[in-house]
Protein backbone atom coordinates (compact mmCIF):
# COMPACT_ATOMS: atom_id res chain seq x y z
CA UNK A 1 0.00 0.00 0.00
CA UNK A 2 1.20 3.61 -1.11
CA UNK A 3 2.12 6.27 1.83
CA UNK A 4 -0.48 8.32 0.51
CA UNK A 5 -3.01 5.53 0.83
CA UNK A 6 -2.22 4.73 3.97
CA UNK A 7 -2.86 8.30 5.06
CA UNK A 8 -6.24 8.37 3.25
CA UNK A 9 -7.06 5.21 5.35
CA UNK A 10 -6.21 7.00 8.70
CA UNK A 11 -9.01 9.69 8.03
CA UNK A 12 -11.82 8.94 10.03
CA UNK A 13 -15.50 9.19 8.69
CA UNK A 14 -13.97 9.62 5.41
CA UNK A 15 -13.71 13.27 6.06
CA UNK A 16 -12.32 15.14 3.08
CA UNK A 17 -12.02 11.94 0.76
CA UNK A 18 -13.67 12.14 -3.14
CA UNK A 19 -15.99 8.91 -3.07
CA UNK A 20 -17.31 9.82 -6.41
CA UNK A 21 -18.35 12.74 -9.06
CA UNK A 22 -21.93 14.23 -9.14
CA UNK A 23 -23.77 16.93 -11.11
CA UNK A 24 -26.36 17.33 -8.73
CA UNK A 25 -24.84 19.90 -6.12
CA UNK A 26 -21.80 21.61 -4.84
CA UNK A 27 -20.54 22.00 -1.50
CA UNK A 28 -18.08 24.72 -1.00
CA UNK A 29 -17.07 26.88 2.29
CA UNK A 30 -18.75 29.94 0.96
CA UNK A 31 -21.40 28.87 -1.48
CA UNK A 32 -24.13 25.86 -1.85
CA UNK A 33 -24.92 25.18 -5.52
CA UNK A 34 -27.55 23.38 -6.99
CA UNK A 35 -27.37 22.02 -10.86
CA UNK A 36 -25.15 25.63 -11.39
CA UNK A 37 -27.44 27.63 -9.49
CA UNK A 38 -26.62 29.12 -6.05
CA UNK A 39 -28.92 28.49 -2.62
CA UNK A 40 -29.31 32.45 -2.11
CA UNK A 41 -30.28 32.67 -5.64
CA UNK A 42 -32.41 29.98 -5.14
CA UNK A 43 -33.88 30.70 -1.98
CA UNK A 44 -35.28 34.03 -3.10
CA UNK A 45 -36.38 33.56 -6.45
CA UNK A 46 -37.25 30.00 -6.96
CA UNK A 47 -40.07 27.50 -5.70
CA UNK A 48 -39.63 24.50 -4.36
CA UNK A 49 -41.43 22.76 -6.73
CA UNK A 50 -38.83 24.84 -9.40
CA UNK A 51 -36.03 23.13 -7.45
CA UNK A 52 -37.36 19.64 -7.35
CA UNK A 53 -37.59 19.58 -10.73
CA UNK A 54 -34.27 21.34 -11.40
CA UNK A 55 -32.73 18.38 -9.08
CA UNK A 56 -34.64 15.76 -10.60
CA UNK A 57 -35.01 16.10 -14.35
CA UNK A 58 -31.46 18.36 -14.74
CA UNK A 59 -32.24 21.68 -15.63
CA UNK A 60 -34.85 24.76 -15.20
CA UNK A 61 -38.47 24.13 -15.69
CA UNK A 62 -40.43 25.95 -18.64
CA UNK A 63 -43.65 27.47 -17.54
CA UNK A 64 -45.35 24.15 -19.45
CA UNK A 65 -42.92 22.14 -17.77
CA UNK A 66 -43.25 23.04 -14.19
CA UNK A 67 -47.05 22.98 -14.67
CA UNK A 68 -46.83 19.56 -16.08
CA UNK A 69 -44.40 18.69 -13.07
CA UNK A 70 -46.75 20.05 -10.18
CA UNK A 71 -49.99 18.27 -12.21
CA UNK A 72 -48.43 15.25 -11.62
CA UNK A 73 -47.60 15.59 -7.97
CA UNK A 74 -50.83 16.39 -6.84
CA UNK A 75 -52.08 13.45 -8.70
CA UNK A 76 -49.81 11.11 -6.47
CA UNK A 77 -50.28 12.72 -2.89
CA UNK A 78 -53.20 10.39 -1.67
CA UNK A 79 -51.87 6.99 -0.21
CA UNK A 80 -52.72 3.34 -0.88
CA UNK A 81 -55.32 1.89 2.29
CA UNK A 82 -53.10 -0.71 3.16
CA UNK A 83 -50.54 2.82 4.05
CA UNK A 84 -53.21 4.94 6.00
CA UNK A 85 -53.89 1.94 8.17
CA UNK A 86 -50.48 1.09 8.79
CA UNK A 87 -49.76 4.65 9.66
CA UNK A 88 -53.11 4.31 12.47
CA UNK A 89 -51.51 1.01 13.65
CA UNK A 90 -48.14 2.10 13.54
CA UNK A 91 -48.97 5.32 16.58
CA UNK A 92 -49.85 2.34 18.93
CA UNK A 93 -46.95 0.22 18.86
CA UNK A 94 -44.43 1.17 21.69
CA UNK A 95 -40.93 3.30 21.24
CA UNK A 96 -42.27 4.48 17.96
CA UNK A 97 -41.37 7.99 17.06
CA UNK A 98 -42.44 9.38 13.25
CA UNK A 99 -39.16 8.82 11.32
CA UNK A 100 -39.99 5.37 12.26
CA UNK A 101 -43.20 5.19 10.73
CA UNK A 102 -42.24 6.90 7.76
CA UNK A 103 -39.69 4.77 7.24
CA UNK A 104 -41.85 1.62 7.06
CA UNK A 105 -44.40 3.56 4.77
CA UNK A 106 -41.83 3.58 2.03
CA UNK A 107 -41.18 0.41 2.28
CA UNK A 108 -45.16 -0.03 2.17
CA UNK A 109 -45.32 1.66 -0.79
CA UNK A 110 -42.48 0.03 -2.39
CA UNK A 111 -44.63 -2.67 -3.00
CA UNK A 112 -48.01 -1.11 -4.19
CA UNK A 113 -45.44 0.73 -6.94
CA UNK A 114 -45.78 -0.90 -10.19
CA UNK A 115 -42.46 0.32 -11.07
CA UNK A 116 -40.02 -0.63 -8.01
CA UNK A 117 -38.17 -3.38 -9.88
CA UNK A 118 -37.06 -1.43 -12.66
CA UNK A 119 -34.26 1.05 -12.68
CA UNK A 120 -34.70 2.40 -15.26
CA UNK A 121 -34.38 6.48 -15.99
CA UNK A 122 -38.27 6.60 -16.91
CA UNK A 123 -39.46 4.67 -14.03
CA UNK A 124 -37.29 5.82 -11.70
CA UNK A 125 -38.13 9.55 -12.52
CA UNK A 126 -41.96 8.41 -11.76
CA UNK A 127 -41.18 7.00 -8.42
CA UNK A 128 -39.31 9.97 -7.30
CA UNK A 129 -42.84 11.93 -8.33
CA UNK A 130 -44.55 9.95 -6.33
CA UNK A 131 -42.44 9.74 -3.07
CA UNK A 132 -42.15 13.69 -3.53
CA UNK A 133 -45.95 13.78 -3.69
CA UNK A 134 -46.71 11.29 -1.10
CA UNK A 135 -44.50 11.66 1.88
CA UNK A 136 -45.89 15.32 3.09
CA UNK A 137 -49.64 13.14 2.91
CA UNK A 138 -47.91 10.48 5.05
CA UNK A 139 -46.23 13.28 7.36
CA UNK A 140 -49.89 14.74 7.85
CA UNK A 141 -51.63 11.58 8.67
CA UNK A 142 -49.29 11.03 11.34
CA UNK A 143 -49.78 14.68 13.16
CA UNK A 144 -53.16 13.83 12.39
CA UNK A 145 -53.71 10.27 14.59
CA UNK A 146 -50.93 11.54 17.24
CA UNK A 147 -53.16 14.55 18.13
CA UNK A 148 -56.03 12.15 17.44
CA UNK A 149 -57.90 13.85 14.63
CA UNK A 150 -59.59 12.85 11.64
CA UNK A 151 -57.35 11.90 8.34
CA UNK A 152 -56.76 15.29 6.82
CA UNK A 153 -57.31 14.87 2.90
CA UNK A 154 -54.70 16.70 0.49
CA UNK A 155 -55.67 20.02 -0.72
CA UNK A 156 -55.19 20.35 -4.64
CA UNK A 157 -55.25 23.61 -4.90
CA UNK A 158 -52.49 24.38 -2.66
CA UNK A 159 -48.99 24.10 -3.50
CA UNK A 160 -46.43 21.50 -2.04
CA UNK A 161 -45.17 23.70 1.04
CA UNK A 162 -49.15 24.82 2.03
CA UNK A 163 -50.32 21.51 1.55
CA UNK A 164 -47.56 19.92 3.49
CA UNK A 165 -49.03 22.18 6.72
CA UNK A 166 -52.81 22.04 5.36
CA UNK A 167 -51.85 17.86 6.22
CA UNK A 168 -50.57 18.43 9.69
CA UNK A 169 -53.31 20.97 10.88
CA UNK A 170 -56.23 20.76 9.02
CA UNK A 171 -55.60 25.06 8.64
CA UNK A 172 -54.68 27.18 5.56
CA UNK A 173 -51.65 28.59 5.99
CA UNK A 174 -50.51 32.10 5.65
CA UNK A 175 -48.69 32.79 2.54
CA UNK A 176 -45.92 33.98 5.41
CA UNK A 177 -45.85 30.15 6.76
CA UNK A 178 -46.18 28.57 3.56
CA UNK A 179 -43.16 30.65 2.04
CA UNK A 180 -41.12 30.25 4.99
CA UNK A 181 -41.53 26.39 4.92
CA UNK A 182 -41.08 26.22 0.77
CA UNK A 183 -37.86 28.21 1.37
CA UNK A 184 -36.74 25.64 4.81
CA UNK A 185 -37.20 22.64 1.50
CA UNK A 186 -35.26 24.51 -0.50
CA UNK A 187 -32.79 24.95 1.48
CA UNK A 188 -32.50 21.11 2.59
CA UNK A 189 -33.24 19.45 -0.29
CA UNK A 190 -29.56 18.75 -1.22
CA UNK A 191 -26.10 18.76 -0.03
CA UNK A 192 -24.29 16.20 -2.03
CA UNK A 193 -22.54 13.27 -0.43
CA UNK A 194 -23.92 13.63 3.03
CA UNK A 195 -24.73 10.88 5.26
CA UNK A 196 -27.97 9.73 4.07
CA UNK A 197 -27.52 10.76 0.46
CA UNK A 198 -23.96 8.58 0.13
CA UNK A 199 -26.58 5.80 2.23
CA UNK A 200 -28.88 5.86 -1.09
CA UNK A 201 -25.91 5.52 -3.02
CA UNK A 202 -24.08 2.74 -1.16
CA UNK A 203 -27.63 0.66 -1.59
CA UNK A 204 -28.56 2.26 -5.32
CA UNK A 205 -24.96 1.10 -6.27
CA UNK A 206 -25.59 -2.86 -5.73
CA UNK A 207 -28.59 -2.25 -8.44
CA UNK A 208 -31.09 -2.46 -5.80
CA UNK A 209 -34.30 -0.01 -5.84
CA UNK A 210 -35.19 3.08 -5.33
CA UNK A 211 -37.57 2.51 -2.75
CA UNK A 212 -34.92 0.48 -0.54
CA UNK A 213 -32.11 2.98 -0.93
CA UNK A 214 -34.53 5.79 0.22
CA UNK A 215 -35.80 3.47 3.06
CA UNK A 216 -32.02 3.27 4.04
CA UNK A 217 -31.44 6.88 3.93
CA UNK A 218 -34.29 7.70 6.11
CA UNK A 219 -32.78 5.53 8.45
CA UNK A 220 -29.45 7.33 7.93
CA UNK A 221 -31.32 11.00 8.40
CA UNK A 222 -33.13 9.57 11.72
CA UNK A 223 -29.53 10.12 13.79
CA UNK A 224 -28.84 13.33 16.01
CA UNK A 225 -25.98 13.49 14.24
CA UNK A 226 -27.70 14.10 10.84
CA UNK A 227 -30.93 15.24 10.35
CA UNK A 228 -32.14 14.45 13.95
CA UNK A 229 -29.95 17.49 15.04
CA UNK A 230 -33.15 19.66 14.41
CA UNK A 231 -34.95 18.41 16.69
CA UNK A 232 -32.17 18.26 19.30
CA UNK A 233 -31.45 21.84 18.85
CA UNK A 234 -34.66 22.24 20.20
CA UNK A 235 -34.83 19.80 23.10
CA UNK A 236 -31.52 21.75 23.63
CA UNK A 237 -33.07 24.86 23.98
CA UNK A 238 -36.07 24.16 26.00
CA UNK A 239 -33.33 22.67 28.39
CA UNK A 240 -31.90 25.88 28.76
CA UNK A 241 -35.16 27.87 28.46
CA UNK A 242 -36.34 25.71 31.73
CA UNK A 243 -33.05 26.38 33.57
CA UNK A 244 -33.06 30.38 32.88
CA UNK A 245 -36.55 29.93 34.63
CA UNK A 246 -34.94 28.58 37.46
CA UNK A 247 -32.51 31.73 37.45
CA UNK A 248 -29.30 30.50 35.60
CA UNK A 249 -28.46 33.02 32.63
CA UNK A 250 -27.96 32.16 29.26
CA UNK A 251 -24.20 32.98 29.64
CA UNK A 252 -23.83 30.91 32.85
CA UNK A 253 -25.37 28.01 31.14
CA UNK A 254 -22.91 27.70 28.28
CA UNK A 255 -20.17 27.78 30.59
CA UNK A 256 -21.49 24.67 32.51
CA UNK A 257 -22.32 23.31 29.19
CA UNK A 258 -18.61 23.55 28.16
CA UNK A 259 -17.31 22.68 31.55
CA UNK A 260 -19.08 19.45 30.76
CA UNK A 261 -18.49 18.96 27.52
CA UNK A 262 -22.43 18.78 26.85
CA UNK A 263 -23.08 18.53 22.71
CA UNK A 264 -24.77 21.30 21.54
CA UNK A 265 -26.75 20.09 18.80
CA UNK A 266 -27.37 22.64 16.02
CA UNK A 267 -23.46 23.71 15.93
CA UNK A 268 -21.02 23.24 13.65
CA UNK A 269 -20.32 21.21 10.16
CA UNK A 270 -18.14 18.87 8.72
CA UNK A 271 -17.78 20.86 5.48
CA UNK A 272 -18.81 24.50 6.73
CA UNK A 273 -15.82 25.64 8.93
CA UNK A 274 -16.81 29.41 8.73
CA UNK A 275 -20.36 28.98 9.21
CA UNK A 276 -23.53 27.63 6.86
CA UNK A 277 -24.62 30.31 4.65
CA UNK A 278 -28.14 28.55 4.41
CA UNK A 279 -28.25 29.29 8.42
CA UNK A 280 -28.37 32.93 8.55
CA UNK A 281 -31.45 32.56 5.22
CA UNK A 282 -33.68 30.53 7.36
CA UNK A 283 -32.76 32.96 10.56
CA UNK A 284 -33.96 35.95 9.28
CA UNK A 285 -37.15 34.51 8.26
CA UNK A 286 -38.39 32.98 11.38
CA UNK A 287 -37.05 35.71 13.38
CA UNK A 288 -39.58 37.92 11.29
CA UNK A 289 -42.01 35.53 12.10
CA UNK A 290 -41.44 35.67 16.04
CA UNK A 291 -41.42 39.63 15.65
CA UNK A 292 -44.73 39.63 14.30
CA UNK A 293 -45.87 36.86 16.41
CA UNK A 294 -44.66 38.85 19.83
CA UNK A 295 -42.49 38.26 22.86
CA UNK A 296 -43.04 35.28 23.17
CA UNK A 297 -42.18 33.90 20.30
CA UNK A 298 -39.19 36.50 19.82
CA UNK A 299 -37.68 34.95 23.42
CA UNK A 300 -36.85 31.74 21.62
CA UNK A 301 -34.80 33.75 19.33
CA UNK A 302 -33.26 36.23 21.48
CA UNK A 303 -31.71 32.69 23.49
CA UNK A 304 -30.57 30.99 20.50
CA UNK A 305 -28.83 34.30 19.01
CA UNK A 306 -27.44 34.47 22.65
CA UNK A 307 -26.23 30.95 22.41
CA UNK A 308 -24.82 31.57 19.01
CA UNK A 309 -22.82 34.43 20.08
CA UNK A 310 -20.96 32.37 23.13
CA UNK A 311 -20.29 29.83 20.51
CA UNK A 312 -19.01 32.33 18.21
CA UNK A 313 -16.80 34.09 20.80
CA UNK A 314 -15.60 31.27 23.02
CA UNK A 315 -15.56 28.53 20.40
CA UNK A 316 -14.96 29.81 16.60
CA UNK A 317 -17.93 27.92 16.04
CA UNK A 318 -20.95 28.75 13.94
CA UNK A 319 -24.75 27.59 13.39
CA UNK A 320 -25.72 24.88 10.91
CA UNK A 321 -28.99 25.35 8.73
CA UNK A 322 -30.84 22.68 11.73
CA UNK A 323 -30.32 25.32 14.48
CA UNK A 324 -32.81 28.23 13.21
CA UNK A 325 -34.78 25.45 11.93
CA UNK A 326 -35.47 24.19 15.12
CA UNK A 327 -36.40 27.67 16.13
CA UNK A 328 -38.17 28.83 13.27
CA UNK A 329 -40.56 25.75 12.93
CA UNK A 330 -41.19 25.71 16.87
CA UNK A 331 -42.20 29.50 16.51
CA UNK A 332 -44.81 28.54 13.55
CA UNK A 333 -45.95 25.42 16.50
CA UNK A 334 -44.48 22.24 14.06
CA UNK A 335 -44.70 19.72 16.28
CA UNK A 336 -40.60 18.83 17.12
CA UNK A 337 -40.63 15.50 16.59
CA UNK A 338 -41.78 16.33 13.09
CA UNK A 339 -38.92 18.21 12.06
CA UNK A 340 -36.71 15.39 10.87
CA UNK A 341 -39.69 13.84 8.87
CA UNK A 342 -39.92 17.78 7.14
CA UNK A 343 -36.50 17.05 5.94
CA UNK A 344 -36.98 14.00 4.49
CA UNK A 345 -40.06 16.15 2.48
CA UNK A 346 -37.67 18.14 1.52
CA UNK A 347 -34.08 16.03 0.87
CA UNK A 348 -36.23 13.16 -1.10
CA UNK A 349 -35.39 15.26 -4.04
CA UNK A 350 -31.72 15.23 -3.24
CA UNK A 351 -31.46 11.76 -2.56
CA UNK A 352 -34.00 10.42 -5.95
CA UNK A 353 -31.42 12.79 -7.94
CA UNK A 354 -28.39 10.84 -6.27
CA UNK A 355 -29.84 7.63 -6.82
CA UNK A 356 -30.68 8.11 -10.46
CA UNK A 357 -27.33 9.66 -11.33
CA UNK A 358 -25.63 5.98 -9.85
CA UNK A 359 -27.82 3.93 -11.41
CA UNK A 360 -26.72 5.95 -14.73
CA UNK A 361 -23.32 5.43 -14.24
CA UNK A 362 -22.99 2.75 -11.69
CA UNK A 363 -19.71 1.00 -10.01
CA UNK A 364 -20.05 -1.24 -6.57
CA UNK A 365 -19.00 1.15 -3.34
CA UNK A 366 -16.97 -1.10 -1.66
CA UNK A 367 -14.23 1.07 0.66
CA UNK A 368 -11.15 -1.42 2.38
CA UNK A 369 -10.58 -1.17 5.98
CA UNK A 370 -7.25 -1.15 7.89
CA UNK A 371 -7.27 -3.64 10.03
CA UNK A 372 -5.93 -2.87 13.46
CA UNK A 373 -6.83 -6.43 15.40
CA UNK A 374 -5.26 -8.77 16.64
CA UNK A 375 -2.13 -10.21 14.81
CA UNK A 376 -2.16 -13.82 13.50
CA UNK A 377 -2.71 -16.48 16.41
CA UNK A 378 -3.58 -20.08 16.73
CA UNK A 379 -7.04 -21.25 17.73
Amino acid sequence: MSATASAELKSTGLEGLVAGKTTIASVMQDQLVYRGYTIDDLSERATFEEVAFLLLVGHKPSPAELAAFKKDIVAERTLPDLVVKLIKDTAKLPNTVPMDTLRSAISVLAHLDPDCQDNSPAAELRKSKRLLAKIPTIIGHMQNVIDGRDIVKPDNTLDHAANLLWMMSGKKPSAEYARVIDVSLILYAEHDFNASTFTGRVIAATLSDMHGAVTGAIAALKGPLHGGANEQAMEMLKELNADMKGGMDVEQWMKQAFAEKKKLMGFGHRVYKRGDHRAPILHALGREIAQKQGKESLHWFEIGEQMMAIMERDKQIYPNVDFPCGLTYFVMGIPVPQYTPIFVASRITGWCAHIMEQHENNRLIRPIAEYVGEGIRKW
